[in-house]
Formats: C-alpha cells, structure tokens, sequence
C-alpha cells in the first residue's frame, strides 16, 4: 500500500527551492557547455606556415642540380620514379625527364595537389610552403638545367 504524503506549506515551498534551484544548476551547465564549446571552436583555425611564421624562404638562387633534385630526393619521390619501371611511368631520374613532366605541369601539378593531378609524394604529407616555392620558382626561370 503506498505511503501517504502530507505537504505543508513550509515544505511545499523547500520543494519549490529545489526545483528552481536545480533548473539554474541545468542552466550553469548549459552556459558552461556552450562558452567552452565557443572557445574550442574559436582556437581551430587553418593557418598558413608563412603568414604565421613570416617568410624566411628563399627562392633566389634555386637551381636544378642543388634544389629541385635535392627536394626531389628528400621527399621520396625518387625511390619511385626512376629505373626501367618507374611508378606512374614518371622517371625523375634525370633532368630531361623532369624537365618533361615540368612542361607539361604534371610536377608543379602533383606538389601542390592541384584538382585534376594525383597528389604526391603519394602516402606522405605534402611538400611544405617553401620548397613548393623553390620549385615553382625554378620552373618560372624556365627550369634551367643548371
């Protein structure tokens, strides 16, 4: 048989406290929720390397010989793209094959991972802003052979 309960008005009104109160511990948590999820949004951002960091690359001086092969060699792309069967079939190893895939944008393509080009160094992360630079400003020189 359930037990009967008798409200008096001294307790009607705690009940009463209680119920306000907890609707303003709901509100608390809500607020506190909402402003941290603000300020963990506001703290992602997208940032580019060298508009936060200033620009210490240097793009004069670039040469085939000292650069564009070095970035080449340093970033994987020639443990793939040289011998009798290179990947793709895209041989890197020699500048007359580089200055190929150059002229027809295939490179500057890849590095960059520009829509319509297969992203490389394939399973690594992208060249970073600055030998991106040397490169492209290797190939506005006319991609010496130098």
């Amino acid at each position: 048989m359930p037990k009967e309960i008798k409200l008096s008005t001294a307790n009607w009104r705690e009940l009463k406290m209680d119920g306000a109160g907890a609707q303003t511990s709901v509100m608390k948590k809500i607020l506190i929720l909402l402003v941290a999820g603000i300020v963990m949004l506001s703290s992602c951002y997208y940032h580019k390397e060298d508009l936060l960091y200033g620009s210490n690359c240097d793009t004069t001086n670039v040469t085939y010989s000292s650069t564009t092969k070095g970035l080449l060699n340093n970033y994987g792309c020639l443990g793939c793209h040289v011998g009798n069967n290179p990947s793709g079939g895209i041989n890197l190893e020699t500048y007359d094959n580089v200055k190929t895939v150059i002229d027809n944008g295939r490179l500057y393509g890849a590095i960059t991972h520009s829509s319509g080009f297969k992203p490389m160094p394939d399973g690594a992360a992208k060249m970073n802003s600055c030998d991106i630079n040397k490169i492209k400003a290797w190939i506005d020189a006319d991609a010496p052979n130098n």
